[in-house]
């Protein structure tokens, strides 16, 4: 319960989480050594270098405590400057060179002033340019004092290298851990998208590759795959020997019946209607979408066709809106025998049927109401069941049908990685039926 809240901020993909399973390490170790450097070596180097460099100006402090001009100053201290390897001089206190200088980079600097201004009362400004010397601003009797010194007396050498060389290496090996993470991860791209595809209706080539259980699994695929086009292919032979068959002797039936008197024949023809419609419908959901590949179609254009269609076969259908532009991934014939299923039931149940169409950069939606009856929230799982039949009182038109209409429209949409979904329809209160799928 308690990490549920951190998914939220974890990334989705399989690249994102690699790569941070690579940099947070890296980071970490970086915060870790930077800050056991800083704090164990160059803060207690710098301490001690500053406190012998405090020493050496309070000696030279003590030495010119008895002149009385600068000139004089200057010359007792000037034993002391060669063997302290300094430089002394005074200068005017409102002078720019007393301002605090320092590098950017220089992280070290506020502890070297710090140390300096504890052990130096009468420190004024401390300069530490991007050069190789220190400037220290004193004020005494006489002025303000400058002494120029040799920046690496105060400090470790660029203390700022160590860290650059480590962040330097640390580019260069995650950007090579990322060439290796990407190779590795690629087959398994390769795979979630030629399985996406397959469940969409779409066959892309796709080829094992990468590690021994990245290749099984991809074997595993191809296998899968194969088997369910064999039994896809098994099942449409079937069902056209099947067609076949049935329709022969139902012909002969029909030819039988047109020889008999009208009111004799009458009743077995509608017997021999009504099986001529189970199997046609039969037939339909179970060719299911498997007519024809996938190919790039405006849903826009093939919508407008159908309902054109729908209204020359004497329906009350008309396309009510579009939004959105662009092509989808679908199998027209199947798509079309969706749709007409959906204006069919909607006529059929109701008066008149309303289409629109969205298209989003990720998903098409192709919804169908109708001012009839609806289903009720209970029955609208059972409704989209194979051979299922609802209240016959739904109907006031016509009759019930064989039960297969909505679960073809289902089946088409599963075939392209989609769902039908069954609401009520705010606009004329009757059933909503939004096909959706990704694009």
């Amino acid at each position: 319960m308690s990490s549920r809240w951190l998914k939220h901020y974890m990334p989705r993909s399989l690249y994102a989480r690699a790569a941070l399973i690579l940099v947070l390490p890296v980071i970490v170790l970086l915060l870790v050594v930077g800050i056991a450097f800083l704090q164990k070596h160059l803060e207690d180097v710098t301490a001690q270098m500053t406190e012998t460099a405090t020493r050496e100006v309070t000696l030279v402090l003590e030495t010119m405590e008895t002149a009385e001009t600068q000139q004089q100053a200057l010359a007792a201290i000037r034993p002391d400057m060669s063997a302290l390897d300094m430089k002394a001089r005074f200068v005017d206190g409102d002078q720019d060179a007393m301002i605090d200088k320092r590098r950017w980079y220089d992280f070290i600097a506020p502890q070297v002033e710090a140390n300096l201004r504890a052990g130096l009362p009468d420190l004024v400004a401390v300069a530490l340019p991007s050069g190789d010397e220190a400037r220290l601003y004193l004020e005494t009797d006489l002025g303000t004092l400058q002494l120029t010194l040799d920046r690496r007396r105060l400090s470790p050498a660029a203390p700022h290298q160590l860290i650059v060389t480590m962040v330097f290496f640390a580019v260069v090996m995650t950007s090579i851990s990322f060439l290796y993470m990407r190779n590795q991860l690629r087959p398994i791209t390769r795979l979630a998208d030629a399985a996406q595809a397959f469940g969409r209706g779409r066959v892309v080539p796709y080829s094992p590759g990468g590690a021994i259980e990245v290749r099984a699994a991809g074997s595993a695929f191809l296998e899968m795959r194969a088997r369910i086009e064999r039994q896809m292919e098994q099942r449409t032979m079937m069902l056209s020997g099947v067609s076949h068959d049935l329709r022969t002797p139902l012909t002969r039936l029909k030819l039988g019946l047109s020889m008999l008197p009208e009111d004799e024949a009458a009743p077995m023809q509608q017997d021999v209607d009504e099986m001529q419609l189970l199997l046609d419908a039969f037939l339909d959901f179970s060719r299911g979408a498997a007519e024809g590949p996938a190919e790039a179609v405006e849903p826009a254009a093939l919508l407008r066709q159908i309902v054109d269609d729908a209204r020359r076969a004497g329906h009350k259908a008309e396309l009510v809106s579009v939004e959105g532009e662009g092509t989808a991934m679908l199998r027209p014939t199947a798509i079309r025998r969706a749709v007409e299923n959906l204006i069919g039931n909607a006529v059929r149940y109701g008066n008149r049927a309303e289409v629109s169409l969205s298209l989003t950069p990720k998903t098409m939606r192709i919804r169908v109401e109708d001012d009839g009856p609806g289903i009720p929230v209970e029955q609208r799982t059972d409704a989209v069941k194979p051979f299922s039949r609802l209240d016959p009182a739904r109907n006031q038109n016509q009759g019930s049908g064989v039960g297969l209409g909505l679960a073809i429209v289902s089946d088409i949409a599963r075939a392209h990685g989609g769902v039908l979904r069954l609401g009520k329809s705010d606009r004329l209160g009757g059933l909503c039926a939004d096909i959706i799928i990704g694009r």
